[in-house]
Order: structure tokens, then C-alpha cells, then sequence
């Protein structure tokens, strides 16, 4: 066999193709890990929302006012809870004192009667004992059994009602 003679089995198929210098592989560009943007941002506000939940539970038994009639106000069942009671004004019970500012008076219902201290200079101005008016306080009861108040709110339907019908006298 000659040189010429010699094939190989590149030559066998054909002519080779010239192959082009290698380069290097592109290499995979790697994506960061973790939580995409989106997802981080709907992390966030959900451990917002429950950490306002938590506050608003953990608060709530703090803010809320038990409605109680004076009877039960003054059995004292409630303990140390913040409680509301509504009786009507007895009349003659406002008292004042300047130093240190507060404001003394009793409430009464199913004649039940309950002193009540308010101590802050400025009260409503529809409380008044000119007339028959329904107050609702809020607050705590102390070991004396005295209703210390941190909210008074007066309720003079007796006023609206002869308002109500001097209207409706004028009108007929």
C-alpha cells in the first residue's frame, strides 16, 4: 500500500469538513436564590398584617367597655375591667371641688344607688341637675365601691322630647 493508498476512515466518507478552534462553553448565567420580588413584597405585607392582628388581640381586651347595670356595677363581678354603666342623675348629687378638680355625683337605677367621681375640671355641658337626664359613665370601680369615671356622657331625652312636641304643637 502506498501513502496515497492509505485511507482513513475520515477520508472514507468524504472530504473533512475544517473544524473551527474550539471556544470556550458559554456558561449557564445562575439565577440568584431565594424569594423573587414579588414574593418578598407579599412576605412583607403579610408579617405586617398579622403583627397588627397581634396588637389589635392582644389590645382588645384593654379597650373593651362591658356594659353593666348599677346593681352589678356595685356587686363589683367585673374585677379590674373597664366597665359602662348607665343610670339616671340624682338630683342635688353634683358637687364640685377646684383642687384637685373633680366632679362628685350619683347615679341611680332600680334603686340602686351608685357615687361616681369624675376627676377632670370640664364635664359636657347638657350635664347639668336642672332636669331629669340619663348619664352613662365609663370607667372602674374602686375598692370603696365608688365608680371612678374617665367618660361621662349625658342623655336628656326629657329635653328633646318637649323640643319634639313644641314642634308639633306649632305644626298642628
Amino acid at each position: 500500500m502506498s501513502g496515497d493508498d492509505q485511507s482513513t476512515p475520515d477520508s472514507a466518507n468524504g472530504p473533512v469538513a475544517p473544524v473551527a478552534p474550539a471556544t470556550p462553553a458559554a456558561t449557564p448565567v445562575e439565577k440568584p436564590r431565594g424569594l423573587g420580588s414579588g414574593a418578598k413584597i407579599v412576605a412583607v405585607f403579610g408579617l405586617l398584617g398579622a403583627g397588627m392582628l397581634v396588637l389589635a388581640f392582644s389590645q382588645a381586651s384593654e379597650v373593651a367597655t362591658y356594659s353593666v347595670t348599677v346593681s352589678e356595677a356595685l356587686a363589683g363581678a367585673q374585677g379590674e375591667r373597664r366597665i359602662r354603666v348607665e343610670g339616671e342623675l340624682q338630683h342635688g348629687s353634683i358637687q364640685f371641688r377646684e383642687s384637685p378638680c373633680e366632679w362628685r355625683f350619683t347615679i341611680e337605677r332600680d334603686g340602686q344607688q351608685m357615687p361616681v367621681e369624675f376627676p377632670r375640671c370640664v364635664v359636657p355641658d347638657t350635664f347639668r341637675d336642672d332636669y331629669d337626664i340619663q348619664v352613662v359613665v365609663e370607667g372602674r370601680m374602686d375598692e370603696r365601691g365608688t365608680f371612678l369615671a374617665d367618660q361621662i356622657i349625658p342623655r336628656c331625652p326629657s329635653k328633646y322630647e318637649e323640643q319634639a312636641t313644641q314642634l308639633s304643637a306649632e305644626a298642628g
